[in-house]
């Protein structure tokens, strides 16, 4: 397949067949919502239920989760439960009556008198954060920066995976524009960080929060060079070297190491603290 530079929009567009070369991960996509197929979504003896992928939205959220109960919070045990996106787990009854939008990671909090259903990774570290009072400051400044930052990482990841991971690594043809439109993003983004990183220990300040758990899974594979065919170098990465200093520091903590492992190979499913000394031994 080659790139058709005399290529109109028709006046409706209509979704076109598969790419010769394309993966067949991206014959899932479809131009329309709703479910696929029916399957009801296992539900283990926790409080709070978590679907989920070990993809850098899906580490967000398991890593939240152990930095709470590392920090004392019994009540945020949880199970997991791995959604496999690239066999259409994600399509059915079950995951789509948490979550419309078919995307991990979504959360089924059940320990009131009604379940509470939570989706999109940035509302899913809100909502947690808030229930246990902790890495979200609870007013002023300091809770203005965090979700700023926050929210700077949610706005910002698209270009990131569905931008430069998508036509750099995944794309049947190599599109000079779309990679140089998005690797000037990516570059551009990493910039930002490395500027504020400088500054400070942390994204929002001398406090660790969700904020750097959002951005970390992102930041960790482009620094360390384990995504997107290995753009690190591609991308210049060791220009970044504040970015670089926070990236260590956060994949030392023991319960970053723990959640990014969640819903992965390593772990494909988590029904209680056991299950890391299985692994561990």
């Amino acid at each position: 397949m080659a790139e058709d530079p005399t290529y109109v929009p028709p006046a409706v567009w209509q979704a076109p067949p598969l790419p010769e070369g394309m993966s067949p991960l991206f014959a899932l996509n479809r131009p329309v919502s709703g479910a696929t197929h029916e399957r009801d979504l296992p539900v283990g003896r926790h409080p709070l239920q978590l679907y989920s992928m070990a993809t850098p939205n899906g580490q967000k959220v398991g890593i939240l989760l152990e930095e709470l109960l590392a920090a004392g919070h019994a009540g945020a045990e949880y199970d997991a439960w791995k959604i496999a996106i690239n066999e259409g787990d994600q399509f059915s009854t079950g995951f789509v009556d948490i979550n419309p939008n078919s995307k991990i990671p979504a959360l089924v909090d059940r320990s009131g008198a009604e379940p509470v259903r939570v989706f999109e990774s940035g509302a899913i570290l809100i909502y947690l954060a808030e229930k246990f009072g902790a890495f979200l400051p609870r007013e002023g400044a300091a809770r203005a920066e965090t979700l700023s930052w926050l929210m700077w990482q949610m706005g910002s990841a698209p270009f990131l995976g569905g931008g430069f991971g998508h036509f750099y690594a995944y794309a049947p043809v190599k599109i000079e524009y779309a990679i140089n439109r998005y690797a000037m993003e990516v570059k551009r983004l990493m910039h930002v960080a490395d500027t504020r990183l400088a500054e400070t220990r942390y994204l929002a300040g001398d406090a660790y929060t969700i904020a750097d758990m959002a951005f970390l899974p992102w930041a960790a594979g482009l620094w360390r060079g384990t995504v997107y065919n290995d753009a690190r170098t591609f991308l210049a990465m060791d220009d970044y070297p504040h970015l670089g200093r926070w990236v260590e520091e956060l994949l030392a903590r023991p319960a970053v190491a723990r959640g990014r492992k969640v819903t992965s190979q390593d772990l494909p499913e988590r029904h209680g603290p056991e299950d890391f000394d299985s692994l561990a031994r």
